[in-house]
């Protein structure tokens, strides 16, 4: 009965200290049923008890019951004890990272997460991290306020900007899991979704020298297609012709755009390369300048992708 009920109204725990949570949770769940049940049943039992029988009847008088107050203050105060020292022992638990955990430096922007790793090396939209081994994310924000959630790990932190926050976690289970966005932080905000892919200390390492297998052998067209999402292009620019926080991709190859210095330049190779890595610096005229730039944050092959995604979309 407990296991369905946690399958009902939680995600599969694929860390360690997700147990801990979940205990707390179903605990306090079944308080709550218990103690429903109880209130239900006696107040159902008075009425029918005290009903009035005649139109001459009158209630009984009541005396002060010293033990029933002392009993429903107590018995209360003490539930509510052990649930605060339960959650305060978690709440610490889940606070602070174990010695010799791996950092990762996590960059929240509208919108997109962009992961950073100890060996220098950058991932956008996936946070790659090997199974069983303590991961510490250290958190910050380039604009507004974002946070960092990871539903089956039961891990939520606000990422807030000029400042640091952190939080961590242990993987059990080899798999791919949603972290999505959980502070209202603009149009783009449903959207601004990453996954933590977890995998064995050997494909992590593999990661790490050759970047994202699941990129190999994508034709550089599909892999384009594959990028908009995850990089989170797909926020700003549209595909179909419609106007988003920035230009559309439809058609958009071999056209003229006139800048906000009023300067014109025609859509390449060059031009797309400049937009994504200077952003800044290629500013359409009508659009405000609030691309980021990834510059350093991914590879050649990516931003060849890119590219022959955008010539395709005729």
């Amino acid at each position: 009965m407990n296991t369905w009920l946690r399958n009902l109204f939680l995600p599969n725990a694929s860390s360690i200290k997700a147990e801990g949570v979940d205990d707390l949770f179903m605990f306090i769940l079944w308080l709550n049923i218990l103690f429903f049940l109880l209130i239900a049943v006696v107040t159902i039992g008075f009425c029918i008890q005290y009903k009035r029988r005649s139109a001459n009847q009158k209630t009984a008088h009541i005396e002060h019951s010293t033990a029933l107050e002392l009993t429903w203050t107590i018995l209360p105060l003490i539930l509510c004890m052990i649930v605060f020292f339960w959650g305060f022992n978690t709440y610490m638990q889940a606070a602070v990272a174990p010695d010799g955990a791996m950092e990762i430096q996590v960059t929240a922007k509208k919108w997109i997460w962009t992961f950073g790793y100890p060996d220098g090396s950058v991932a956008v939209g996936k946070l790659w991290v090997p199974v069983n081994k303590p991961v510490r994310v250290i958190m910050h924000s380039e604009d507004v306020l974002h946070a960092f959630y990871v539903p089956a790990f039961r891990v939520k932190a606000d990422v807030l900007p000029n400042r640091y926050t952190e939080t961590w976690f242990q993987a059990t289970a080899v798999g791919d899991y949603i972290i999505p966005c959980t502070e209202y932080c603009g149009k783009g905000h449903s959207q601004m979704k990453a996954f933590v892919k977890v995998v064995s200390q050997q494909d992590y390492e593999k990661f790490l020298e050759e970047g994202d297998p699941e990129e190999k052998g994508l034709p550089p067209e599909k892999l384009g297609a594959s990028l908009y999402v995850n990089l989170g292009c797909s926020t700003c620019h549209s595909i179909d012709g419609s106007k988003g926080q920035g230009p559309s991709w439809k058609g958009i190859y071999s056209a003229q755009h006139k800048m906000v210095d009023g300067k014109q330049f025609a859509v390449d190779e060059n031009y797309i390369r400049t937009s994504i890595l200077q952003p800044q610096a290629m500013v359409v005229e009508g659009y405000q300048g609030i691309m980021p730039s990834y510059q350093g944050q991914i590879r050649e092959r990516q931003l060849v992708a890119l590219i022959a995604y955008i010539k395709s979309l005729k």
